[in-house]
């Protein structure tokens, strides 16, 4: 009887199968595309973060990726670490009003972050590259876009500069979307409840429980003194008295 039942099940999961393949076709594996990790960051703040970049290249490897610094958001403090192979360049550009860094009035930018693979350094077949960079302070927007170019060795280049819209689906060639939230206030603290009568009834019968303890200690403590007292008397007293 089991057996038949685990039959029918299969054969149920199967046909269930069968159907969603049909009704909705087979499902393909989502694109891989350039991100920025992590995705949130505070705003006036610094951030490391890192442009991920996998390779969707069968044949070649990615040799150069071209990070373009969003116009609306300028950010006067940009350093990227070291990546093994690679070598970075840095464009800037005129930015006015100026933008303040530790209270200095900064008239330049920068605008563009280039990586480019040396040799055989390039991101291959079924690898990916993270680029790290630190910036700040961040600027008070909702979100910086980072458009981003990924060339292949074979001469093909993939943009990923399309603007993700909230609430909408993906496109197809996204860019690298940091979010930014604003600093949260400090909070305050906050004053205690005032207890209820039921609250105040047991915490006052708690007091005169502890009350009536501390009373009985006490007491005993002095009667037990008193003994100590009387029991010495006594024995003073007969070593007085003169023996018969």
């Amino acid at each position: 009887m089991t057996r038949h039942r685990r039959s029918l099940t299969a054969a149920a999961a199967l046909a269930l199968g069968a159907v969603a393949t049909a009704v909705f076709g087979f499902a393909a594996p989502a694109s891989a595309h350039v991100t920025v990790n992590p995705k949130d960051a505070t705003q006036g703040g610094y951030a490391r973060i890192a442009f991920r970049v996998p390779n969707e290249s069968d044949t070649a490897s990615t040799t150069k990726v071209e990070v373009v610094l969003p116009e609306n958001a300028p950010v006067g403090s940009v350093s990227t670490m070291p990546v093994p192979g690679w070598t970075v360049t840095v464009e800037k550009r005129k930015v006015d009003p100026p933008v303040e860094v530790h209270g200095s009035q900064l008239s330049e930018v920068v605008s563009k972050l280039t990586w480019t693979a040396a040799g055989n350094a390039g991101v291959k077949p079924g690898e990916f590259q993270e680029f790290p960079v630190s910036l700040g302070p961040l600027p008070q927007v909702d979100r910086m876009v980072f458009k981003t170019l990924q060339t292949y060795s074979d001469g093909n280049v993939q943009r990923w500069i399309e603007e993700p819209t909230p609430g909408a689906e993906e496109p197809e060639s996204p860019a690298p979307v940091l979010t930014l939230t604003a600093a949260g206030a400090s909070a305050s603290p906050t004053a205690a409840a005032p207890a209820d009568d039921d609250d105040a009834d047991e915490v006052e019968v708690e007091a005169e429980g502890v009350g009536l303890a501390t009373g009985l200690a006490i007491a005993g403590l002095v009667a037990g003194v008193a003994g100590l007292l009387l029991g010495g008397l006594a024995f003073a007293r007969s070593r007085r008295e003169p023996k018969a």
